[in-house]
């Protein structure tokens, strides 16, 4: 019984000393963070408003978060490390050693203590980050833009039933009003076979969705074969929701956890590839285990003694490794990426 309580206060130690130091590798990278994201941010935006200090902090505040959580491995990295690496100056590890401890037991505080903050990571810290990075984007949207600025990348977007298919694409959208520019309408029929044939055309200088609707202005269509026509404005049945228009094509990075899977749903329901939206989901479920690697890399390499020299040189090596494997862990993602979609022109579709 003795040795047993004797062993948790030791557990327990270990656990405070780790947690301690998290804290400060933590401290440290966020304000190196928000310090980089407060230059970025008063760059960025001072050439279309002249914001003050508090208003530029607050749009840091926004900002830093989702980038805080993505250097979070770092944190447990540098923080373990210190932590050890304190420890075994102080030839406290000697003495756990010496008390017949095995060093597993004195790691396994550091690795449980990275899965159980992980998890809180994944299912309460990143929706709320990712909440804030969307706030902030929609915020640097209505500066740079005054009344609203228009997202210059292309939009695609696709909808229809079991009858009609329709692929939609728009030079740029305009945030505020929600409102397409330079439009496309490609509609397809689907015979009973469940091959699709096109059909139609429609070309408008701007489309808004509205109850159910797309309201094109200033449109020029035509079917295959026929001549084409000018509408002043024409009005399309749409079966997209308007919240979900361009939610659900939202970047993968600035969506909460919990909406991911049904995200995810929502765009292969559309017909587009969820590839990145899917790593990006299960590089969230293992970030309890990327954590608790990094806590255990960084305490392995920290317990060499100092009395046998070296551990300069092993603090460094858990330093390179652990940089190589986020980077390894980073770049299948970015590898990953899914082409973008390409439509080709099907005969008789050329503008007019």
């Amino acid at each position: 019984m003795t040795g047993g309580y004797t062993f948790t206060r030791i557990e327990r130690y270990v656990l405070f000393q780790v947690l301690k130091a998290l804290g400060v590798s933590l401290a440290v990278i966020a304000g190196l963070v928000m310090l980089i994201d407060f230059v970025e941010v008063s760059r960025s935006v001072s050439r279309y408003a002249d914001l003050g200090a508090a208003r530029l902090f607050g749009l840091t505040l926004m900002k830093s978060p989702a980038v805080i959580l993505q250097l979070l491995p770092f944190v447990f990295l540098f923080g373990t490390l210190a932590a050890f690496v304190g420890l075994n100056r102080r030839s406290e590890l000697v003495a756990m050693r010496a008390a017949g401890v095995s060093a597993w037991r004195f790691v396994f505080p550091a690795g449980v203590a990275a899965l159980i903050i992980g998890v809180l990571t994944v299912t309460t810290l990143h929706p709320l980050a990712a909440s804030l990075d969307g706030g902030y984007e929609r915020e640097r949207a209505r500066i740079r833009g005054g009344t609203g600025g228009a997202e210059q990348s292309a939009i695609w977007l696709r909808e229809g039933d079991d009858n009609r298919q329709i692929v939609i694409r728009a030079d740029s959208r305009n945030r505020a009003t929600g409102r397409l520019n330079d439009v496309s309408f490609f509609i397809y029929t689907v015979g009973q076979d469940g091959a699709r044939s096109f059909s139609e055309r429609i070309d408008a200088d701007t489309a808004t969705l509205s109850s159910g609707s797309w309201r094109l202005t200033d449109a020029r269509g035509a079917s295959v074969g026929q001549q084409a026509r000018a509408y002043a404005s024409l009005d399309l049945p749409s079966s997209i929701a308007d919240d979900d228009a361009f939610n659900q094509f939202a970047d993968p990075d600035s969506t909460p956890f919990w909406s991911l899977p049904p995200q995810i749903a929502r765009i292969e329901a559309a017909g587009f590839s969820a590839t990145e939206h899917r790593l990006k989901f299960q590089q969230l479920l293992a970030t309890p285990l990327m954590f608790a690697a990094m806590s255990i890399l960084a305490a392995a390499f920290s317990l060499r003694l100092m009395r046998l020299g070296d551990l300069a040189r092993m603090s460094v090596a858990a330093v390179i490794l652990g940089f190589a494997f986020f980077s390894s862990i980073s770049s299948r993602r970015l590898w990953a990426r899914p082409r973008r979609f390409r439509l080709s022109s099907p005969p008789g579709s050329r503008p007019y």
